[in-house]
């Protein structure tokens, strides 16, 4: 099994007499960044262009994590949000769906500077109404593979993602697939073991945060840190 599919929709015949655990996640950003492509993308494997519907659509689907039987439900919410005037009023519009969500992926476009600006306001309120936990954050800058139209350089999302306390990555939802799978298998890991009681959580799974010494390279190390359980999930295909 590859590790890039360890999300695994389950068949809708499932026959399972157990009732799955409850995956929430919000994918944040302003308005076309590719939040939604990225859901899709991820979900069906196609990529269905750069579209931003502004419906906040929540996505279900039954899922399987490390063997464990999820119910993975994803909201995406509208754009408009920009670092501009009537930033906060946009903010707080988002104040319930914050409070729903345990994960959060926030979004910014390469080629779009106003976007990455917002992204420090979006952390700000999930921090604000999850004041007493560490929910887990993902930075993601999208649209990799418009180098040509680039106005946020990596070595501006690095430093931001540690800023925010979250994992940072650079991805093309068209190009890559498996970079978008991976983003979701992150979020979705963190939250399963937010779940699970301290003792069961294993410390050698733990992702460095950006800012770390050791951290050169946050996409090679996001993919290594990933490596042992896809490891496993091979042995076991």
């Amino acid at each position: 099994m590859s590790g890039h599919f360890l999300l695994a929709p389950i068949p809708e015949s499932s026959t399972d007499c157990f009732l799955p655990k409850d995956i929430k996640l919000a994918v944040l950003g302003a308005g076309l960044v590719g939040k939604s492509a990225m859901i899709v993308r991820f979900l069906t494997k196609r990529f269905l262009g750069d579209y931003e519907p502004n419906t906040g659509k929540l996505y279900s689907r039954l899922v399987y994590v490390e063997g464990d039987q999820l119910s993975l439900q994803i909201q995406d919410t509208p754009g408009g949000i920009q670092a501009q005037d009537g930033l906060s009023q946009a903010v707080d519009s988002l104040s319930k769906c914050v409070q729903w969500a345990e994960g959060f992926l926030l979004v910014y476009s390469i080629t779009d500077y106003d976007s990455y600006q917002a992204m420090r306001p979006l952390c700000q309120l999930i921090r604000k109404v999850h004041p007493d936990s560490k929910a887990p954050v993902v930075t993601v800058g999208n649209r990799g593979d418009l180098q040509h139209a680039r106005q946020v350089q990596t070595q501006n999302g690095v430093p931001l993602a540690s800023e925010l306390g979250s994992l940072f990555l650079e991805i093309s939802t068209s190009e890559n697939y498996e970079d978008v799978c991976d983003v979701f298998q992150h979020l979705c890991k963190e939250v399963s073991r937010a779940h699970s009681p301290a003792g069961e959580r294993r410390r050698a799974s733990v992702i460095p945060r950006p800012g770390s010494p050791n951290v050169q390279d946050p996409k090679q190390r996001f993919k290594q840190a990933l490596s042992s359980k896809v490891k496993a999930a091979s042995a076991l295909g």
